[in-house]
């Protein structure tokens, strides 16, 4: 695996993909519980409001939002939110508005209060934590904006031209274009300056820790030990195990744990593998090992995982 695998990982299966259609005043409030939306504007402009972090994108942009709580997407600063949408991406009207415009689907993946309404938003949602890793979550801010300048925004034009297309497969192409949108995004923002990236992405680039965490991210099912590690960096137990701390965070066998545990999180959310045969190819001796770990690092058994995931990694209606 690249190393940067784990962390730029994402697998949306039949997100929420929609083009949105709007006239002004309008102010949406998103409480759908997402633990990720992409929102890009094709023409006009929206005001993001998470209420820690706002921001105003323009065509060409895409907002990266990550937020636990409900965040508005509006016209203006100035316009109160006129409708919710929910956990089931249904709208709700909100009491005591007055003059809004009445919101509803507008054809094919299309949805708004005017069909020639002077914005067009693109938005793409994974609907269930299972669809992005822990990591990727655990790196971003709540709301990350690029600019046109910055990243290859030539991307919306192929969400722009697939999202009106009823094809085979459409579901599995918008998939991907998000996947696509989402890893550029990411690894645009991870090499800003204020950017707080995971400390192992920043480590990797050293050359002795780089050696010892490229080892474990590629081959998590060999019995690594402090010494087959600094063997693997060329440097000595003491070595490795002092720099290793100081740049992760967190001694070797600490990471190797975690990034173990994340690999057998992932096969367990989107594989039907033998928790046997997920053990194995992690590097635990035997299905109990492997979940008695689990356990005590993460709370939750590996079946109870994987349960959980399947029953919320089911589309929106």
């Amino acid at each position: 695996m690249d190393p940067v695998g784990g962390l730029l990982d994402p697998r949306a299966r039949g997100a929420f993909i929609l083009r949105s259609l709007l006239s002004a005043p309008w102010s949406i409030r998103i409480a759908d519980g997402a633990p990720l939306t992409l929102v890009a504007v094709v023409r006009g402009s929206a005001f993001l409001d998470t209420g820690t972090a706002t921001a105003t994108i323009v065509p060409g942009d895409v907002a990266v939002v990550r937020c636990s709580g409900p965040y508005t997407v509006a016209g203006s600063a100035a316009t109160a939110p006129q409708v919710t949408i929910g956990p089931d991406q249904v709208c709700r009207p909100i009491p005591g508005v007055a003059g809004a415009r009445p919101m509803g689907p507008l054809g094919l993946r299309s949805w708004g209060n005017d069909p020639d309404g002077a914005t067009m938003l693109l938005t793409g949602t994974y609907h269930s934590p299972a669809e992005v890793s822990r990591s990727l979550l655990a790196a971003l801010p709540e709301l990350v904006v690029l600019r046109p300048g910055e990243w290859d925004s030539v991307l919306l034009d192929h969400v722009i031209r697939e999202v009106d297309r009823d094809a085979p497969g459409q579901d599995v192409v918008l998939d991907r274009l998000l996947d696509l949108i989402l890893i550029t995004a990411v690894r645009t923002w991870l090499a800003r300056p204020e950017a707080s990236p995971p400390r192992w992405y920043t480590a990797r680039d050293d050359p002795i820790v780089g050696a010892a965490l490229a080892s474990i991210h590629s081959r998590p099912d060999r019995a690594w030990t402090v010494g087959s590690l600094a063997a693997e960096a060329r440097c000595s137990r003491a070595a490795l195990a002092r720099r290793f701390t100081e740049l992760v965070g967190v001694p070797p066998m600490t990471y190797l744990t975690e990034w173990r545990l994340s690999c057998a999180a992932d096969m367990l959310r989107r594989s039907d593998a033998t928790l046997e045969t997920i053990a194995r190819d992690v590097g635990y001796a035997s299905p109990f090992a492997l979940s008695a770990a689990f356990k005590r690092v993460r709370g939750v058994s590996p079946r109870t995982l994987r349960v959980n995931n399947a029953s919320t990694s089911r589309a929106p209606a």
